[in-house]
């Protein structure tokens, strides 16, 4: 059997599985090779209840279904190869023009229509004992989707011994291209079948990207002071958001949500210049979550660690070209504390 031949193999028999991992207090996270996505995050209380802070579905099957509902919700995958919206799907880099994959309206969102979050992944490591951790790769071939360059990715979830979700990424390229990968769990810390409408929200960052009707970016970068997207101190989540935050490069904290009702608080942790919130989860009432749950508009709220949704069309935002021979590396940390 050839290399290629075994892959295969392994990826039609890891798509049905769930893998898990439990940290020393009970806390557990469940991934799936299909979108490298998350399905459970499990966090102990100090009153020795557990809460599982991220929607989802039971079965494979319903995250492929997912993908059939209009405005998919993405629950917890691995979103790439671009993460958020390019304007009319189109960029230049090295002075050719590239057209991509429309799927939102005349633009191009979360990689496009063939998206790392449909995907199949490899599983590479499984480590358990202290700090588990859960290591999947993808590699997507040149021109998928019209991007440049054959993209090979790794990705590592870690569940700590300080109940922290930590999600390491990797890639490399065989020529230049554009890259902004991202996490897309909804998190509820009431709980997956609860809303997020009474939780607190923080996030510390001055500025915001400013966008169009249709969430492409202006261009433009704007203070957050007097606006209603200043969150600099703790506000109930937003029935309806969907924006990013410009957070500065340090290992300072970058967002809070915090739950009232149980006493839970997450912080995100990231080195990427931009946190795009969306609170949402709506699957119909066709299509149940985990424990036959009915996801709404405001079932869960989206950290989405990333750089700025369209940045290869505006000088003036950070970079998303990766060069050949270079290393694209993105570390986020979701840490849970009970209160």
């Amino acid at each position: 059997m050839s290399t290629s031949e075994n892959n295969l193999s392994h990826l039609e028999s890891a798509v049905t599985s769930f893998y898990e991992l439990t940290n020393k207090n009970g806390a557990q996270l469940k991934v799936i090779p299909f979108g490298a996505t998350v399905t459970a995050l499990k966090i102990p209380l100090k009153s020795g209840e557990i809460v599982d802070v991220v929607l989802g579905f039971d079965t494979v099957e319903g995250y492929e279904k997912s993908f059939q509902l209009d405005g998919s919700p993405y629950m917890g995958a691995t979103v790439g190869r671009y993460a958020g919206r390019i304007n009319e799907g189109k960029f230049e880099l090295n002075g050719k023009s590239y057209q991509l994959a429309i799927n939102n309206g005349p633009n191009s969102l979360h990689g496009g229509i063939a998206n790392f979050s449909k995907k199949n992944w490899n599983v590479d490591a499984v480590t358990t004992g202290e700090n588990p951790s859960i290591t999947l790769s993808y590699v997507s071939t040149a021109n998928e989707e019209n991007y440049p360059g054959e993209l090979s990715v790794s990705l590592t979830y870690t569940l700590s011994e300080e109940n922290e979700l930590i999600i390491e990424y990797k890639a490399t390229t065989t020529e230049d291209t554009i890259i902004n990968l991202t996490h897309h769990s909804y998190f509820n810390l009431d709980g997956h079948k609860s809303d997020v409408s009474g939780q607190d929200l923080i996030v510390h960052a001055q500025k915001v990207v400013e966008t169009r009707e249709d969430c492409i970016p202006t261009g433009n970068i704007l203070e957050v002071a007097n606006t209603v997207f200043d969150y600099r101190t703790a506000k109930k989540c937003p029935a309806t958001i969907d924006n990013t935050f410009v957070v500065e490069n340090n290992d300072e904290v970058k967002a809070t949500l915090f739950s009232p009702a149980t006493n839970l608080k997450m912080d995100v942790y990231t080195d990427q210049p931009g946190v795009h919130i969306y609170v949402g989860g709506n699957c119909g009432p066709d299509l149940k979550g985990k424990e036959n749950a009915t996801y709404h508009a405001l079932s869960g709220i989206c950290f989405e660690t990333q750089n700025f949704p369209d940045a290869p069309n505006h000088a003036n935002f950070p970079s998303a070209i990766l060069k050949k021979d270079a290393i694209y590396g993105h570390k986020t940390t979701y840490k849970f504390e009970s209160l």
